[in-house]
């Protein structure tokens, strides 16, 4: 039993040796092919040497795990600035539709990148100021539809002094009133004035005038007209003098603030004289009104009317300045001017009046 024993042992010891020579002469098998090339170069070259160099580790890289999916999320519009914003809400809660267009411009230039949501908010305050303007406009237009006659009147009442200069140089007192009802297509103006005064009983200057013209709208631009008038004026060298003209008048302007409306058209004239026998005349009459509103408490008007007569030639202008006192109540200072190319004999040709004096409105 002892002896199988060894002999398997020392068959055991030479396998483990023929394996471990192996494993050397493959180890050294690179070796020996690179340096083949070096001692076949001659004896003049000295060999390299190469040592067996271990490959680098591989490169791994360390990365986060990459999702399945990229994730979406929901990012609203750039917002106005909250001051801007306050500015432009504050504007447009006014009627002021020139101050509102002004902010906004500015808003826009200082804030380029929120343009869109500026004109937004502008496209929305004018949509609604024209909702509102329309409703409004319905609403008067129902109200005049359902007015009487007697209802829709304005009135103005004037009472002041004056300074006139002509054929009369002295200091008096004026009165006047002046009615206007304006309907849809309708619209009807009577006016009356007095300039009277008196020194040690005897009277130097006595003017009244009255007139009644209505007018009926045709466009937007263009409508007729008739006036009656009568004037009396015994300074100037006749008892009374009736007027009755009509035409054609357009409106040249219509706004807000500004008004100035021109007629044209033939007018007879009846003149009573007091020391010259009556006279019946043609004649055409052309006229201007205009109004400037120029701020709140403040209005310019010009009135003027030409005669134009194979005989004599009637021009007068009347220019006033009124200025708001308190709630219904202005004062008011205006220059007048008539001009007689042929006045009865012993009258001068031009007259003016200055005034001064209270307006109520109701």
């Amino acid at each position: 039993m002892g002896v199988p024993h060894r002999v398997a042992l020392a068959h055991v010891t030479r396998y483990d040796l023929a394996m471990t020579m192996r494993r050397r002469v493959l180890a050294s098998l690179p070796v020996l092919i690179l340096a083949v090339p070096a001692h076949a170069q001659g004896p003049e070259e000295q060999p390299t040497i190469l040592l067996p160099v271990e490959p680098p580790p591989p490169l791994v890289l360390d990365l986060a795990p990459y999702p399945e999916f990229v994730p979406f999320i929901r990012v609203e519009k750039p917002r106005l600035a909250k001051q801007v914003r306050a500015m432009l809400d504050a504007a447009m809660q006014t009627d002021d539709s020139a101050a509102v267009a002004a902010v906004v411009k500015f808003a826009q230039q200082t804030q380029p990148y929120d343009k869109d949501e500026i004109r937004d908010l502008q496209r929305a305050y004018l949509d609604r100021r024209a909702r509102e303007l329309a409703a409004k406009t319905e609403a008067e237009l129902a109200r005049i539809r359902a007015s009487g006659p007697l209802e829709l009147w304005k009135a103005q009442i004037e009472l002041g002094a004056f300074r006139s200069t002509g054929n009369t140089d002295n200091f008096g007192f004026t009165a006047a009133f002046n009615f206007n009802r304006k309907g849809i297509e309708w619209e009807h103006i009577v006016q009356a004035r007095a300039d009277y005064q008196e020194d040690r009983g005897v009277i130097t200057r006595e003017q009244y005038s009255a007139s009644y013209q209505p007018r009926y709208t045709l466009n937007d631009g263009f409508f007729t007209y008739a006036r009656t008038q009568y004037e009396r004026d015994r300074i100037q060298g006749f008892e009374d003098r009736y007027t009755l003209s009509g035409g054609l008048g357009y409106r040249v302007l219509n706004g807000r603030t500004k008004t100035l409306s021109l007629e044209a058209g033939p007018a007879i004239r009846r003149i009573n004289y007091v020391d010259e026998p009556n006279q019946t005349t043609w004649s055409v009459l052309t006229s201007i009104d205009f109004d400037w509103k120029i701020n709140p408490q403040l209005k310019l008007t010009q009135d003027a009317s030409a005669y134009v007569g194979s005989d004599n030639n009637t021009f007068t202008s009347l220019t006033a300045l009124e200025s708001g006192l308190v709630k219904g109540l202005k004062a008011k200072l205006s220059y007048a001017i008539e001009h007689e190319t042929s006045p009865p004999i012993g009258s001068l040709k031009t007259d003016t009046i200055s005034r001064f004096s209270l307006v109520y409105g109701f």
